[in-house]
């Protein structure tokens, strides 16, 4: 049997499908053959298939380095139940745990060891690796390399030792998302100049993108929450440990099942609310960037982002963790100035080196100008990582709801000249007092009620002036100093338009758009009246079996497997085999059960 009929085999035999999507079977190909390869594809694409069943068609163990405990945890709780001999190495083992998992690491009786990189750097891992016969390297969520090995996961940027230790084995280095510069520091930092380059298609179709700015995001976020997603499953992003918990808080008194997550937490309690948010149906997570990566939850059924993201990589990473199963999902988010103003000193503050910083304010930059264009976010996205998108999606709120735009030069003059009139050291709300014309105590005291600037500008409201401000920021016409916390500055790029020489037109700021195509987390909803109570008695032992195992739900089967169960009706073993998900080793375990309910099913509808 040729290779690339044994990784087929795997795939059938294990996992359950019947054949490679996309670009899967060449790298599979690519990495049984022995050669090197970098992957991008998107998120809910399939790559730990991608290094999985190279690693159980190859000789030896596959060492997958994986960022986070929650996320090794995950993997080989999925692996184990499929009859794959997987373990991993971390500090939640207990001694007995370890022992075992050396004991039959070095008996090769392993398919797939997982390692955090800290642990990979040490003398004592390399020496154990040496001893050993390693099938593949695989570099999980590569992108930190980037994002986080200049700041707190700094072993990310050793990684290159596996290249010079062992030449000779292959390594791939997969993530869903990276830009240009991200992908190359990816090359050089794990020395995969010659290695094959797999780049999927970036759109994710079910996601429907929306970007509004902050008013009063408590109200904006339970109003999304009630109108679209009552009792869905999601995940709710904030920039700060202190505002998760109390969103999280909030979220509870409004009668919503909230969790929050974070790295303050607990260990135990970190792991209780994950292990609700993975095996309990319409639980929120409130969350720092610290939870989501890699957890493949399929039914999220939406992505809130409180505060913005620092980079597009990190939006598109984190939006991506929604509709993995293919249904629709939505990513919605608010923002507003001060959230650019916290970012960048958050970056200024940053262990990175000023190269380094210089691209985290540019990335940033670009963040911005995904919340403010006017046309298709979709388009910008894909174009953002290099893919050309010539069609409007007709998904985003841009698309649905096009906003209108209105000729801001002369308010962006005022702006400007205020700006430069009060001493360029001034944050906005004192800027919209002086050009509102209110003479309050400070204004007074500074003397700024004397400036040329003072009450020209009372013809728009204090919601107008903070747009006209975030948007200057935002293309860069504004600086923000943050040694003044947050004063803003003329930039160069000011100049064209104080003189009249550039005009400005504006986005007008519109109220959230309700989505257009919005479903319920609950599959089952799509079914005819007659097979529904099939899906329900499906999902009820899908769930015992589940808690049976101590695994989420999805680790038995996907809602996919279950709604191929209902309209293919398996009666026996063979017909059971041909659904999409069933494999030989869930078979064994599970076929007998969701066999016997079938069966049951249709007699009583004879």
């Amino acid at each position: 049997m040729s290779e690339s009929s044994r990784a087929l085999a795997v795939l059938r035999e294990i996992f359950g499908y019947e054949q490679f999507r996309g670009a899967q079977a060449e790298i599979v190909d690519t990495l049984v053959a022995g050669h090197s390869a970098l992957v991008l594809m998107p998120t809910g694409g399939g790559k730990s298939l991608c290094y999985q069943v190279p690693s159980i068609v190859r000789p030896g163990v596959g060492i997958v380095i994986s960022p986070l405990i929650a996320l090794m945890q995950d993997q080989v709780d999925a692996l184990r139940e499929l009859g794959v001999s997987a373990g991993f190495i971390n500090s939640s083992l207990s001694p007995e745990q370890y022992s075992e998992t050396m004991r039959a690491l070095r008996a090769g009786q392993l398919d797939l060891l997982y390692l955090a990189p800290e642990r990979l750097s040490q003398p004592s891992t390399l020496d154990l690796l040496d001893s050993l016969e390693i099938a593949l390297f695989a570099i999980d969520e590569a992108h930190c390399v980037s994002q986080w090995g200049h700041d707190f996961r700094s072993d990310y940027l050793t990684l290159s030792v596996l290249q010079q230790r062992f030449p000779l084995i292959p390594r791939v280095a997969l993530t869903a998302t990276a830009d240009t510069a991200t992908r190359q520091e990816i090359i050089e930092r794990l020395a995969l100049e010659d290695a094959r380059h797999f780049v999927s298609g970036f759109d994710r179709p079910n996601i429907q993108y929306r970007i509004t700015q902050k008013r009063n995001p408590r109200q904006q976020l339970i109003d999304f929450l009630r109108r679209e997603h009552s009792g869905d499953a999601g995940i709710i992003y904030c920039l700060s440990r202190r505002k998760t918990e109390e969103t999280a808080a909030w979220l509870q008194q409004q009668g919503f099942d909230a969790l929050p997550y974070h790295a303050g937490l607990s260990a135990d309690e970190r792991l209780r609310n994950q292990q609700r948010f993975l095996r309990e149906d319409g639980v929120i997570v409130v969350a720092t960037i610290a939870f989501g990566m890699g957890i493949d939850k399929p039914d999220v059924r939406f992505i809130v982002h409180l505060d913005l993201p620092r980079s597009v990589e990190s939006y598109y990473q984190e939006t991506g963790r929604a509709g993995r199963d293919g249904e629709p999902a939505t990513a919605w988010m608010v923002y507003g100035l001060q959230d650019v103003i916290k970012l960048r000193q958050m970056m200024d503050g940053s262990q990175g080196n000023e190269q380094f910083k210089r691209l985290e304010r540019i990335r940033l930059d670009a963040m911005l100008g995904l919340c403010e264009i006017t046309s298709c976010r979709r388009q910008a996205l894909r174009q953002y990582f290099g893919e050309q998108a010539p069609e409007q999606c007709g998904n985003c709120d841009t698309c649905l709801n096009p906003p209108p735009t209105w000729d801001g030069t002369e308010a962006a003059q005022k702006a400007l000249s205020c700006v430069y009139r009060t001493g360029q050291r001034f944050g906005v709300a004192y800027l919209i007092e002086v050009l509102s014309g209110v003479e309050s105590e400070r204004v007074l005291s500074n003397g700024h009620h004397c400036v040329t600037t003072f009450g020209i500008g009372r013809e728009l409201d204090k919601a107008h002036w903070q747009s006209v401000f975030r948007q200057l920021v935002a293309r860069g016409y504004l600086g923000v100093d943050h040694t003044s916390f947050g004063g803003l500055y003329l930039t160069e790029k000011a100049r064209p338009v104080l003189r009249g020489d550039e005009s400005l037109r504006l986005r007008e700021d519109i109220s959230d758009v309700a989505g257009g195509r919005r479903r319920s987390g609950d599959r089952g909803e799509v079914l005819l009246p007659e097979d529904r109570r099939l899906w329900e008695a499906l999902r009820q032992c899908r769930k015992q079996l589940a808690d049976e195992h101590d695994v989420p739900p999805y680790v038995i089967f996907h809602d996919k497997t279950l709604l191929d169960m209902v309209q293919l009706r398996p009666l026996n073993a063979q017909q059971l085999l041909a659904v999409n998900g069933v494999g030989q080793g869930k078979l064994s375990k599970y076929g007998e059960e969701f066999l016997r309910i079938i069966n049951e099913h249709e007699l009583d509808m004879v």
